[in-house]
């Protein structure tokens, strides 16, 4: 109003400011005025926005974020270390393993099952390598989870399992193995992680000695991993702990080979002229060119005159000749069969 404009114009004129113009809209004025009004109170400088109306937040933003250093190099933040992850069951020792592997009381243990209930990542230094120890939470079957704060833990763990390199599944030597080890695996090999059986709590078994018979127990109970290595340890008494580090560089390895693609070739040639497919309905299988398309899992393309004419037991074969051949003994291997297109 015209009043409003006389008593602040009179204002200005009292400070030397110029006045302010009629010709102004009511936001404005208001600007202009509680600019002032935050100068007085010592603010050097005013943005005004509006939450509602998304007005000014622009210049915030921008105002916020100038002194920000943005001319970073993005290969220079490439992530070097090793992740790998502890999963099982809750109470297998899972925290105990990764104080053990530091030689530090860095997480919390406890006898009662569901202490640990986020991934905690912790990073160390190994013979000049960097890695990330990330212990989950324990994760107990579908049906047994009621608390809302266990359902996020046990998410938690499956995102640790999608940005690990190497995953370790923790078994509790004093109770075996039981079903649900079994689905414990099954979600790292579904993301197509190398997986590490790992044995603890060794110290409780009475005849120490009987390493063989157990892992032979191990094998038969997964099959779908018979490629993973096995360790016994103890992180109680810390006995055989020195076994596990060079287990993951030598799965994180493994996991990460790239073969070239002319002796991919000379090697799938060679087997199938040592080994021919066997025929289906007159036809036989022909594997023209082969290539490796994927790392974690190392993934082989195979170029084919049918996907419908590979048997599942040649497929096999052939995925163990890539693992005697080029010692790839420790990680999962993805077999793709993709069948020649059709000219139309």
């Amino acid at each position: 109003t015209d009043e409003a404009y006389k008593m602040v114009n009179d204002v200005r004129k009292r400070v030397g400011l110029p006045e302010l113009s009629k010709t102004m809209n009511h936001d404005q004025f208001l600007e202009a005025v509680l600019r002032e009004r935050a100068l007085e109170l010592g603010f050097e400088e005013v943005m005004p926005i509006s939450g509602e109306h998304s007005l000014g937040l622009g210049d915030l933003l921008d105002k916020v974020t100038e002194d920000f250093n943005i001319n970073y190099n993005e290969e220079e933040e490439q992530d070097d270390r090793i992740k790998f992850c502890l999963i099982g069951r809750p109470n297998v020792g899972k925290s105990s393993l990764v104080n053990a592997l530091l030689n530090e009381e860095k997480v919390i243990v406890s006898p009662i099952a569901g202490t640990t209930r986020d991934a905690i990542d912790t990073e160390f230094t190994y013979n000049k390598k960097k890695y990330v120890a990330i212990d989950t939470a324990g994760i107990r079957k579908s049906g047994k989870i009621f608390e809302k704060i266990e359902k996020y833990s046990v998410l938690r763990s499956m995102k640790a399992i999608e940005r690990s390199d190497v995953c370790l599944l923790v078994i509790n030597a004093e109770e075996g193995i039981i079903e649900h080890d079994k689905h414990i695996a099954s979600y790292a090999l579904e993301e197509g992680k190398p997986l590490i059986i790992v044995v603890n709590k060794w110290d409780t078994v009475t005849d120490k000695n009987d390493i063989s018979t157990f892992t032979k127990l191990v094998r038969a109970e997964f099959k779908f991993l018979s490629y993973a290595p096995i360790v016994f340890v103890s992180a109680l008494t810390k006995k055989r702990i020195f076994t596990i580090m060079p287990e993951i560089d030598k799965v994180y390895e493994n996991s990460h080979k790239e073969i070239k693609t002319n002796i991919l070739n000379d090697v799938i040639r060679d087997a199938v002229m040592l080994k021919a497919p066997p025929s289906y309905k007159g036809k036989r299988l022909k594997i023209p060119f082969a290539q490796q398309t994927g790392t974690v899992p190392p993934t082989f393309t195979l170029f084919v005159n049918s996907d419908k004419l590979i048997h599942f037991s040649y497929e096999r074969y052939i995925e163990n000749t890539i693992r005697e051949t080029f010692d790839i003994k420790n990680t999962p291997i993805s077999i793709i069969c993709r069948a020649k297109r059709k000219e139309i």
